[in-house]
């Protein structure tokens, strides 16, 4: 779609030409959802592209990746494959998340290779599934902020509503750390919705840590990411117990799905992963 209202298109080189994000200055990456729809607000763009941040890079802590990274980088990345600079992925079985998260997305080819990690994260949608996959890898938002300084935001704080982020006017997000505990987790996934093809009605993504620790992340039934915590790995009535503790208010509704339904599926979704957890056997990879 074409946004009549864009008067500037500025390319950024460095952080300083990110001056004036926020209120009528976008910010352009993939840019699959800004030309989706009109964007009256807008009069001008600062597209991001040309900073070249590498998508994903191996650190001390874990892994970064990348605001710029797209869906199809994200979900190439598996133990194994060449990473920037001739390093390889370490073994870290938490990946699996990505792909499965990416698949969770009704997009196209092209929108693979566009749509990136940063604008889904900060579009904050319910039915979000990859901001789900970082959420539930524990992973921390390195923010920009206006003037120059740094700001880091666990994501499971980072949405606060349909749409709606912590970030502040100016506020750039420049990568999202994933901690390597987290990386060398076992995962599971579900996913529900009303059509095959349709949009997400209820994900449920786990995590077990070698400690015997359980994370479970419920997105796209909730108005936000919601994380339930287990010191072990729960059983149905656990789960349950838990469920019942979130607020009825976070239950999503929309055409593609009633809060109840919502509810009662993401429940079930969440007693099969957390099955899956218990059956697997967790070690060092």
């Amino acid at each position: 779609m074409d946004l009549d209202t864009i008067r500037e298109v500025t390319v950024a080189r460095g952080r300083a030409d990110l001056a004036g994000v926020g209120g009528a200055t976008g910010v352009l990456a993939g840019g699959t959802f800004l030309f989706s729809e009109p964007q009256p607000q807008l009069v001008r763009l600062i597209d991001i592209t040309a900073l070249g941040w590498p998508a994903c890079t191996i650190t001390t802590e874990g892994l970064e990746v990348a605001a710029t990274c797209t869906l199809a980088q994200f979900a190439d990345a598996a133990p194994g494959r060449e990473l920037g600079g001739g390093a390889r992925w370490r073994r870290w079985p938490g990946t699996a998340l990505f792909a499965q998260a990416c698949r969770a997305l009704v997009a196209s080819h092209k929108i693979w290779h566009s749509a990136t990690v940063g604008g889904n994260v900060c579009l904050a949608l319910p039915a979000g599934a990859v901001l789900g996959a970082l959420v539930a890898l524990d992973g921390v938002a390195l923010v920009w902020a206006a003037g120059g300084g740094d700001r880091r935001i666990p994501l499971r704080e980072f949405v606060i509503g349909p749409g709606l982020t912590v970030l502040r006017h100016g506020e750039v997000l420049r990568s999202i750390a994933i901690p390597e505990r987290a990386l060398l987790a076992r995962t599971a996934f579900r996913k529900i919705a009303l059509a095959p093809l349709g949009r997400s009605g209820a994900v449920v993504m786990g995590r077990r840590e070698s400690g015997d620790r359980c994370v479970l992340t419920l997105t796209a039934a909730t108005t936000r990411p919601v994380v339930l915590d287990f010191q072990l790995v729960p059983d149905d009535r656990a789960v349950a117990a838990a469920l019942a503790e979130v607020d009825p208010a976070l239950w999503f509704d929309d055409p593609h799905g009633a809060p109840d339904w919502r509810r009662h599926v993401a429940g079930l979704l969440a007693a099969e992963v957390a099955a899956e957890l218990r059956a697997e056997p967790v070690g060092q990879p």
